[in-house]
């Protein structure tokens, strides 16, 4: 370490015991200012034989005692140097070099497991439905949702998860370790927008670090630190696949890129689905798009595809008045039809009386004929003294006139039909 860089960090640490407690939210929006401060304060972390470690440390667990949000943010902004600070000197069994920051962790993690009284946090998180949309998926995306009886009874309803209430660690053990690390990963990816291009830089550093050490791909990606294989739990894995998913969005496209594929090597080496799951999404969802923003300034975000301000109502959607309109359509087009064919001396829909000898009207043209008493009809109607013979041409219009009927009272029964399915709808 470099005098010039001890000078600085040395600085630092005098400079806070003497503040009074009226001006702290000064200093800590100062801090921004002192551009050579925060490389340092990162040799100091790496650098695990440091003099100037343990009062780092200590003076990062003050920033966060003292709640004001900016010192917080602060160190909240080495935690994934810290993470694998750790988790490579637990690989190398040298606990000893590594107390300050267990302290500084545990630290961190009991304070943020309580409320201002003192009370266990439970944490709340809404899952959303797949039935209405989000800043993740478009409903109409997905395709047709079956409309059984159970997505009926649970459709508008949200689901909440809970979290908590956490124990309180005073050390680390190999139970607890990846509990107290993957609730600390999950207070830093609730203040990911705050966080600077380095600490994403180094959180992406971490997860390829976790993922491949002692793997096969560590040689690819050439890494030479430690060659142990740490283990890891889903729930982590995770917890750093929502960091990467960020730093995708925000400037760092090749080391997300890498990290996002090492964690994805890791979860299909452990077979956790959790991660699988989410890794793939991510990777599914940017599609190159996101992956063309290498602006590191400006405002934070991540790319996703929403839904247009535009209206996206069909203009054949179904409603009361396009039937009642459709109805009538039909049924003007239907009397054009018949005034035209009248004019031009067709056989449109004439209203022809066919009567039998008795005088009584039957319907379709057919004539009425006496029957025998074995049931019968007779051959022909001679016996009613009237002519029989029908032409050829009055055969053909009466068959075009039940032609003709027979598709009006169709389109009569499917307009009333479709007014009632409105009715029902409304």
């Amino acid at each position: 370490m470099l005098a010039m860089d001890q000078g600085v960090v040395e600085e630092w640490l005098s400079e806070f015991k003497t503040l009074p407690d009226s001006a702290v939210s000064n200093y800590a929006s100062s801090l921004r200012e002192k551009v050579s401060l925060v490389p340092a304060l990162y040799k100091v972390i790496r650098e695990n034989y440091s003099d100037l470690l343990e009062p780092v440390c200590h003076q990062l667990f003050e920033f966060y005692r003292s709640g004001e949000p900016q010192l917080q943010r602060f160190t909240l902004q080495f935690l994934p140097e810290l993470l694998w600070s750790l988790l490579s000197v637990s690989a190398a069994r040298d606990p000893h070099t590594s107390g300050c920051i267990e302290a500084l962790l545990l630290g961190i993690y009991n304070l943020e497991i309580v409320d201002k009284d003192g009370q266990s946090k439970i944490l709340s998180f809404t899952v959303p439905s797949l039935s209405k949309p989000s800043v993740y998926h478009e409903p109409s995306a997905i395709g047709s949702i079956a409309l059984t009886e159970g997505a009926l009874a649970n459709h508008g309803l949200s689901r909440v998860v809970y979290s908590g209430p956490h124990l309180q660690r005073e050390t680390f053990t190999a139970q607890n370790r990846f509990e107290v690390l993957t609730f600390l990963l999950l207070c830093y990816n609730a203040a990911l927008s705050y966080m600077t291009a380095t600490s994403l830089q180094s959180l992406c550093q971490l997860s390829s670090r976790v993922s491949i050490c002692g793997y096969p791909r560590q040689q690819i990606r050439r890494y030479k630190g430690i060659s142990t294989r740490l283990t890891v739990t889903a729930d982590f894995l995770v917890q750093l696949i929502t960091g990467i998913h960020y730093a995708l969005c925000n400037g760092e496209v090749d080391l997300g890129s890498k990290a996002l594929d090492d964690v994805l090597y890791r979860a299909q080496l452990e077979l956790f689905p959790e991660p699988l799951l989410v890794a793939n999404a991510i990777k599914s969802s940017l599609h190159g798009a996101a992956l063309k923003s290498n602006n590191r300034e400006g405002a934070r975000s991540i790319q996703v595809e929403i839904t247009p301000t535009s209206s996206r109502i069909s203009r054949n959607a179904v409603t009361s008045l396009s039937i009642r309109g459709h109805r009538w359509k039909r049924h003007e087009s239907q009397e054009v039809s018949v005034d035209s064919d009248a004019a031009l001396g067709g056989t449109g829909l004439p209203e022809i009386s066919v009567t039998g000898a008795s005088g009584e009207r039957m319907p379709n043209g057919e004539s009425l004929r006496p029957l025998r008493h074995d049931g019968r009809a007779p051959p022909d109607s001679d016996a009613l003294g009237a002519p029989s013979e029908v032409s050829a041409e009055s055969s053909t219009r009466g068959q075009e006139v039940r032609r003709q009927k027979s598709v009006r009272r169709m389109v009569e029964s499917e307009g009333s039909g479709l007014a009632s399915t409105g009715r029902s709808q409304h």
